[in-house]
């Protein structure tokens, strides 16, 4: 397998991979009010309120919020779907960088920046919104995790870039 070949297939398999994290991240916004009742019924099953009380304790005030938010106000929840439609929309950009890297960098580049933007937000609205510190420091692990694989492509990018260029600076036939 050549280099470029080799480039190639590593750059996609992370892409995929990303993808396939920011749909699973996702769809997982949709059934958001049974998703809790059941994270909730599985810690009370490990017994997490001894070792963890105040994870607990939000938990279940997030969940009290989402059962009054969709008996009596399911609208709010629409919010969520459309979290939940971002998601997809976005993992869908990244077939840009699977079918062209070098072209569609820029859709790396730009899902860096905004995994750079989770950390501001969660620092600035996450105390706006009343959410604990620490939630607020696994929202910001979103970030500095996905902003991982993205870099690992970037990088694999500029190197097919590197290869795929002539002497002169054009780039070769694909």
């Amino acid at each position: 397998m050549s280099d470029r070949a080799a480039l190639l297939k590593g750059i996609r398999a992370w892409l995929v991979l990303f993808g396939v994290c920011l749909v699973l991240s996702g769809t997982t916004a949709f059934p958001l009010v049974h998703e809790l009742r059941w994270t909730e019924d599985l810690l009370n099953w490990l017994s997490m309120g001894d070792h963890l009380p105040s994870l607990m304790e939000w938990i279940g005030r997030v969940r009290a919020g989402l059962d009054e938010a969709d008996a009596n106000y399911p609208f709010l929840l629409y919010g969520t779907d459309w979290l939940a439609f971002a998601h997809l929309v976005i993992a869908a950009a990244f077939y840009g960088p699977y079918r062209d890297p070098v072209r569609n960098i820029w859709v790396i580049e730009f899902g860096m920046i905004a995994c750079a933007g989770i950390i501001p937000l969660a620092l600035i609205c996450g105390p706006i919104r009343g959410i604990p510190f620490w939630w607020s420091v696994i929202d910001m692990s979103f970030g500095a995790f996905g902003v991982i694989p993205l870099y690992v492509v970037r990088r694999k990018i500029k190197r097919l870039e590197s290869l795929t260029s002539t002497v002169g600076g054009a780039p070769s036939p694909a």
